[in-house]
């Protein structure tokens, strides 16, 4: 059995692993993480999202969303998200603070070509998501490129804890290179 948990080095490249793994993998519990913002109005959001990408080597996590949703104009005010993970397998609860950038157009259109056609249904729904609608499938799907958003989240701190036998918490912080330090559970 690994002891991965035990070291800060463990933690840290656990944590990436799982993200990684979250990509690559529909059934990994780190494909679909939680979401957290701040509503333009001061209002705590949360909201399930499909991880995209993983990048440890920059510390960047990607989202999709559409340009019309809630979540950019709350990005839009305050450009800062949290992202929390459950793997209950592992035990592990990883959670990511990050500064957001949102990024369009061209700058993402290579993605928007990897999407399958079911993909794409997603950006582009009328009337916008969230928004008032007469009955429960009263609503258009319909593709559209320039409502498709990617979400380029650069981690600033990562905040992981351990749940096995003994409790371990770690944080893990760019500022200082992420050397991490041990918390109390």
């Amino acid at each position: 059995m690994s002891d991965w948990f035990t070291t800060l080095d463990g933690l840290h490249a656990q944590v990436w692993q799982r993200l990684g793994r979250g990509v690559a993998d529909r059934r990994s519990p780190s494909r679909q993480p939680t979401l957290a913002t701040v509503s333009p109005d001061d209002w705590p959001e949360a909201r399930t999202v499909v991880l995209r990408r993983a990048v440890p080597t920059d510390a960047v996590v990607e989202v999709y969303t559409d340009t019309q949703s809630d979540k950019i104009a709350s990005l839009t005010a305050t450009p800062r998200a949290a992202l929390h993970v459950w793997e209950a397998t592992q035990h592990l609860q990883i959670r990511l603070l990050a500064d957001v950038t949102l990024l369009q157009g061209d700058d993402v259109s290579d993605r928007w070509a990897t999407l399958p056609e079911v993909g794409r249904l997603s950006y582009g729904i009328t009337p916008a998501p969230g928004q008032p609608i007469a009955d429960a499938l009263s609503y258009a799907k319909t593709p559209d490129p320039r409502r498709f958003c990617v979400l380029r989240l650069t981690v600033q701190h990562i905040d992981v804890v351990h749940l096995g036998d003994d409790h371990r918490r770690a944080g893990f912080d760019r500022a200082d290179g992420w050397a991490g330090r041990w918390l109390s559970p």
